[in-house]
């Protein structure tokens, strides 16, 4: 959308409101047939690992590729509490995820802004939300 064409505020926002119902409608599409090409491939997923158990495979060599069984694993806490407590007296800091919480360290930032980590980026700039007008 060219300057010339969008003047007003009022025009700017009709226009932003558009596209964003618009990409609103693509990926909800999009999502809606993803979920159904996702349930095939789980489908089939379990049908492979059945072959694979039948034959006692960890994995199947066939002209169109290579079917292979591997153990996955997940680990959670139900006890975040106690979780943390094991951490701190295991001096095991790397069982935690290299993220920072964004809404805890802005939380954070505000109250303490003078005493951030050594290295701590902060990317702070506006932005524009637009909320579609009541009917």
């Amino acid at each position: 959308m060219s300057e010339e064409t969008c003047t007003t505020a009022g025009q700017l926002a009709s226009v932003y409101i558009k596209i964003r119902t618009q990409r609103a409608e693509l990926k909800a599409a999009y999502e809606a047939e993803d979920a159904g090409l996702q349930e095939q491939l789980d489908a089939l997923e379990i049908e492979m690992l059945e072959k694979c158990k039948a034959e006692d495979a960890d994995s199947i060599k066939t002209p169109y590729g290579t079917i292979m069984r591997s153990v996955k694993q997940r680990y959670w806490p139900a006890d975040w509490d106690a979780f943390k407590d094991f951490v701190k007296k295991n001096d095991a800091l790397d069982l935690f995820e290299k993220r920072v919480h964004q809404t805890n360290m802005s939380t954070w930032y505000e109250e303490h802004a003078d005493n951030l980590p050594a290295g701590m980026n902060v990317d702070r700039r506006y932005a524009c939300t637009v909320r579609k007008a009541a009917k």
